[in-house]
């Protein structure tokens, strides 16, 4: 099993059983719920995440701090404005 600190983030969306659309959706909602300069971990199994999440946040003007890919696991870092 992957694990990470959780020093880097204020929430943490785990959404690895998920399938698309899902993943993207939960994030949107997670985003919802913050409050500015949160951090929200997101972690996905889902490939389509890889295109779909970054796509996202640079059509609402979102930083993403991180996307990496640990075995199946991708983790994206995020910044609510």
């Amino acid at each position: 099993m992957v694990e990470f600190s959780n020093q880097e983030y204020d929430v943490l969306l785990d959404v690895r059983e998920d399938k698309c659309p899902m993943p993207l959706l939960k994030t949107k909602l997670a985003l919802a719920k913050m409050a500015s300069q949160e951090v929200l971990c997101v972690l996905s199994s889902d490939p389509g995440s890889l295109k779909d999440i970054p796509y996202y946040l640079s059509v609402v003007d979102v930083p993403l701090l991180l996307q990496e890919q640990v075995d199946s696991v991708c983790r994206f870092l995020i910044k609510k404005p």
